[in-house]
C-alpha cells in the first residue's frame, strides 16, 4: 500500500505561489514594530534557506540582505517584513492571552492539481508562546479520490468531495517544530490539492487545546485556484541514442523546483532538487515556461534546455552528451559508501528506501557500482535486504550490493568501518546491532575471515589540522569517527579466509572528507611501508545528500563486471579514486600496471623510472562555484583549477612529495601524459594526482630488495597517533576487550619503533 502511494506521489509537482501577490494587496497584514532586529536577522535567513530546501527560493535575496544589513534596527523590522508579508497566505496573531486568530494574506492562493504549494506564514506572537503552531481545515485530510487508497470508513460522495486538500506545516530544518517565541516570525505552509479549478477552505490555527480565539476568528475562508497538472513526458537517450535514465533539475520562471522537493517520497528524494526518470517516464506541470538542466554523473557534460508546458500531454527530448568514457578502456566506477536510510533520508530510519530506488540513483549517475551499507539508526529494518550476492534489481552493468558500515555501533566511536564483499552480515553472538565488538581490530578480524574487503569510512574525520600541505606533521587530536583506530589495525595481520595471514585493513576512504586530512593519514603510513590502498566513497546522503558517487572508485577489470571482482581489485589498488572531473586512466611505472603483481616494480640499484597514464580533464571554460560542503578542504576539479586558465595540473608523486608536473588543458580530451628520467635513490611508492579531484594508488618500487622505508618523520609521526588515539579512544572500549585494546596498539607501538629503526633519511 506504501509502495503505490510512493508511486503516485512521484509524479506529484508544485504550484509555488511564493512571489505572487494579489493586483490590489488588499490583504495587507499588519507591521509588527518592537522586535528584537538580531534574532529577527537570524529566523530571516532561516526561512530563506528553508525555502531553498524546500525548493521554493525566495525571488527577492538581494533586497532582504539590503534590509538585514541596514544601520537602524528599524529598518531591518521594516525591511524584512517588505519582502516576506507579499509572499504569506495568511497571518496569525498570538495576544496576551495566548488567544490565536487568522486573517487572509496578500499572496495569491494559486495551486496546482496533485501537487504540493508553499506559502508563508506571518505569525505575531504577543504572548512569546513556544509551542507548536497547528493548522487545521474541515476540507484536509486524506484526499482519498487520487492520492491515497481506500479508506477504512466508507464516506458519502459529498464529503469526498468537500475534502479536497492537504495542510502541512513545515517544520523541518533549518526551522524548528516550534514557535520560537520572537514576537515575529514567519512559518511556511504546504498546500495539497487534489483538484483542478476553484475550492474553498476554512482554515484555522492554534498552539494548544483551547488557544482559538472566540467568534471564529481563529479561521479564515480562503478560496484557492488549482491550475491544471499537464504530464510532461521525457525522451532521454544517451550518448549512443539508447533509451536511458538522466537527473532532471526543472524550474520555473521563478526558479522553484518541480516536483515540490520537500514533499516527495520515492523514487525522489526531497533532499534532492533533481529527480531521476527513464526515458518514458514523466512528470506533471502546470502551464507555463521552464528552464531543465539534465545530465547522467560527472563523465556526462550538463545539458540544458527550455520548453513550454500548454495544456496538452507533450513530449520533450533529450540527447546526452559524454566526454569521458572509463568503462570503455575497462574502468569501472563504484561508490563504496552510500546509504538507503538514515541521514537526509528520513527522520524515521525505519522508513527508508528500497533497493529499486536506490539502483535508479545509480543508474542515473551512471554509477555502475554501488554499495549500499547498512548501519546503526536503520540496523534493523535494512538488514532484511541483505543477501551476501548482487541484490536482484541489479542489471548489468549496474550492480548494487547491501554490506555494513560498523557506525552507531560496536566500534563505532574508534572509527566506523566499510566492511565490503560480506557473506554473513551479523557478527556471532546475536541477530542485531547491539553486541558487536567494540574494538574495531575485532571486527576486522571476523570481517577478513570470511573474505571481505575493509577500511575506515570518512577517513578525515577526525584528522583535521589547521596547516594545509601534503604531508604535514602537525599531530591531529583522533577526536572523531574516521581513519582513528586505522592508525593501529594497519599494523596488523589477520588470519584470511584460506588461513593465511592478511593485513586487517584494506584501504583507506577518500574523496568525502578533506583532501589533505585524508592524503596525509594515507602518505605517513605508505611512507613507512603499508600498502593500504585508497578508495573513493561519497558518504550518500550524510556527509553529503547531493548525489551518489560523489566519490568514486575506478577499478580496471579484464572481462565482465561483478561485485566481487570490483572489490578484490580495490584490495589489490588496482583503480584510482577521482570525484569525477579528472581520470587517470592506465597508471604504469615501468613495466607494471598499478594493481597488478603486487603493484611491486623491482630494480637493482638506485636509478630512474618512467611513468605513464591516460589523463583527461573537464573544466567549464568559466570558473563555477564551488558547493559547500560543510567548509571541508573536498576534492572538486575546480579548486585543481590554474588561475586564469582551463588548465589542471598533473603532479608524479614519489614518497608523498611531488618531484614532477605537467599542465593539462581541461577540456575533456585524452592525454598520454608521459614523466621520464625520475630519480629513485632507495624503495618509493610512486603515484600521480591532480590535485583536490583525482589519485591514483601507488606502485612500489623496490630497490635491491630492501622494503619501504621513507621517513622517520613520519614513522614518529604514526607511533605518536597511536598513544593520541588510545588516549581519547580507550574509554570506548568496554571492559572485557580492555586486553585486546592494550594488546593491539603495544603491537601497533613496537612496530612503528622497529620501522623507525630502518628508515635511513628523515
Amino acid at each position: 500500500m506504501r509502495r503505490n502511494s510512493q508511486r503516485i506521489l512521484a509524479s506529484l509537482t508544485c504550484a509555488i505561489s511564493l512571489g505572487g501577490v494579489s493586483a490590489a494587496e488588499e490583504a495587507r497584514l499588519p507591521r509588527v514594530t518592537g522586535v528584537a532586529a538580531q534574532p529577527l536577522a537570524v529566523h530571516a535567513r532561516q526561512i530563506m534557506e528553508a525555502l531553498e530546501f524546500t525548493g521554493t527560493p525566495l525571488g527577492d535575496k538581494q533586497r532582504l540582505e539590503e534590509a538585514l544589513q541596514a544601520a537602524d534596527e528599524e529598518q531591518v523590522i521594516s525591511g524584512v517584513q517588505s519582502v516576506l508579508d507579499p509572499l504569506c497566505l495568511l497571518g496569525v496573531h498570538i495576544n496576551p492571552e495566548s488567544r490565536v486568530k487568522v486573517a487572509a494574506g496578500p499572496a495569491r492562493p494559486v495551486l496546482l492539481e496533485q501537487g504540493w504549494s508553499q506559502f508563508l506564514v506571518k505569525v505575531h506572537n504577543e504572548a512569546g508562546v513556544t509551542a507548536k503552531l497547528a493548522v487545521s481545515s474541515p476540507q484536509s485530510g486524506p484526499v482519498y479520490a487520487k492520492q491515497y487508497p481506500e479508506p477504512k470508513e466508507k464516506l458519502a460522495p459529498a464529503a469526498i468531495r468537500d475534502r479536497w486538500c492537504d495542510l502541512r506545516m513545515f517544520d523541518g530544518r533549518p526551522l524548528s517544530e516550534t514557535l520560537s517565541g520572537l514576537e515575529l516570525e514567519y512559518r511556511i505552509i504546504q498546500v495539497y490539492s487534489r483538484d483542478a479549478g476553484k475550492r474553498a477552505a476554512v482554515i484555522s490555527f492554534d498552539v494548544g487545546q483551547g488557544t482559538q480565539d472566540i467568534g471564529f476568528r481563529s479561521e479564515t475562508n480562503v478560496v484557492f485556484d488549482a491550475a491544471r497538472a499537464v504530464p510532461i513526458t521525457f525522451e532521454i537517450l544517451d550518448h549512443d541514442g539508447t533509451p536511458t535514465t538522466a537527473g532532471l533539475t526543472i524550474r520555473d520562471a521563478s526558479g522553484n523546483v518541480y516536483p515540490s522537493q520537500s514533499k516527495r517520497l520515492a523514487p525522489d528524494f526531497f533532499f534532492h532538487p533533481q529527480v531521476y526518470r527513464r526515458s518514458g517516464e514523466s512528470v506533471l506541470l502546470p502551464a507555463g515556461e521552464y528552464t531543465l538542466e539534465f545530465s547522467r554523473g560527472p563523465e556526462y557534460l550538463v545539458g540544458r534546455t527550455t520548453f513550454r508546458v500548454g495544456h496538452e500531454p507533450a513530449t520533450v527530448l533529450l540527447r546526452l552528451m559524454r566526454w569521458v568514457d572509463p568503462s570503455a578502456r575497462g574502468w569501472w566506477s563504484g561508490d563504496h559508501h552510500i546509504h538507503a536510510a538514515g541521514c537526509a533520508h528520513y527522520t524515521n530510519p525505519t522508513e527508508g528506501v528500497h533497493a529499486p530506488d536506490m539502483l535508479r540513483q545509480i543508474l542515473g549517475e551512471d554509477l555502475k557500482v554501488g554499495c549500499n551499507l547498512t548501519w546503526g539508526p536503520c540496523f534493523d529494518y535494512q538488514k532484511r535486504f541483505f543477501t551476501g550476492r548482487d541484490d536482484a534489481v541489479s542489471t548489468h552493468p549496474y550492480l548494487l550490493r547491501y554490506d555494513i558500515e560498523v557506525s552507531g555501533f560496536g566500534s563505532h566511536k574508534s572509527g566506523h568501518l566499510c566492511l565490503l564483499r560480506l557473506r554473513d552480515q551479523m557478527f556471532p553472538g546475536g541477530d542485531s546491532k547491539d553486541h558487536w565488538p567494540t574494538l574495531g581490530l575485532n571486527t576486522l578480524r571476523w570481517a577478513k575471515k570470511q573474505g571481505a574487503v575493509c577500511g575506515p569510512a570518512h577517513s578525515g574525520n577526525g584528522l583535521d589540522v589547521h596547516l594545509k600541505e601534503l604531508p604535514n606533521l602537525l599531530r591531529p587530536a583522533y577526536f572523531g569517527i574516521g581513519a582513528q583506530e586505522f592508525i593501529v589495525d594497519v599494523t596488523h595481520m589477520v588470519e584470511g579466509p584460506d588461513g593465511r595471514s592478511t593485513p586487517a585493513v584494506d584501504f583507506i576512504s577518500t574523496v568525502d572528507t578533506s583532501w589533505f586530512s585524508e592524503l596525509n593519514m594515507w602518505y605517513h603510513t605508505l611512507n613507512v611501508g603499508y600498502r593500504v590502498r585508497a578508495s573513493g566513497e561519497t558518504d550518500f546522503p550524510c556527509i553529503t545528500g547531493e548525489r551518489v558517487g560523489l566519490g568514486r572508485s575506478y577499478v580496471k577489470l579484464v572481462g565482465r563486471l561483478t561485485y566481487d571482482d570490483w572489490c578484490e581489485g580495490l584490495r589489490q589498488g588496482r583503480c584510482y579514486v577521482s570525484e569525477g572531473g579528472s581520470h587517470l586512466m592506465d597508471f604504469r611505472v615501468g613495466n607494471v600496471a598499478v594493481g597488478e603483481n603486487g603493484s611491486e616494480l623491482a630494480i637493482d640499484g638506485p636509478g630512474t623510472i618512467t611513468a605513464t597514464a591516460a589523463v583527461a580533464a573537464y573544466l567549464p571554460a568559466e570558473p563555477q562555484p564551488t558547493p559547500d560542503r560543510r567548509g571541508l578542504e573536498s576534492w572538486n576539479i575546480e579548486f585543481a583549477r590554474l588561475p586564469g586558465s582551463r588548465c589542471v595540473k598533473v603532479e608524479l608523486v614519489v614518497n608523498s612529495r611531488p618531484v614532477a608536473a605537467r599542465e593539462l588543458v581541461a577540456d575533456g580530451s585524452l592525454h598520454e601524459i608521459t614523466f621520464d628520467g625520475v630519480k629513485i635513490d632507495r624503495s618509493s611508492w610512486v603515484a600521480m594526482r591532480v590535485p583536490q579531484s583525482s589519485h591514483t594508488n601507488p606502485v612500489f618500487v623496490i630497490v635491491a630488495g630492501r622494503p619501504i622505508r621513507a621517513s622517520r618523520e613520519s614513522a614518529r609521526w604514526c607511533l605518536d597517533g597511536v598513544d593520541r588515539c588510545w588516549h581519547t579512544k580507550s574509554s570506548t572500549y568496554r571492559a572485557e576487550e580492555l586486553p585486546d585494546a592494550q594488546a593491539a596498539y603495544d603491537h601497533a607501538r613496537q612496530e612503528y619503533r622497529r620501522r623507525l629503526t630502518e628508515c635511513e633519511v628523515d
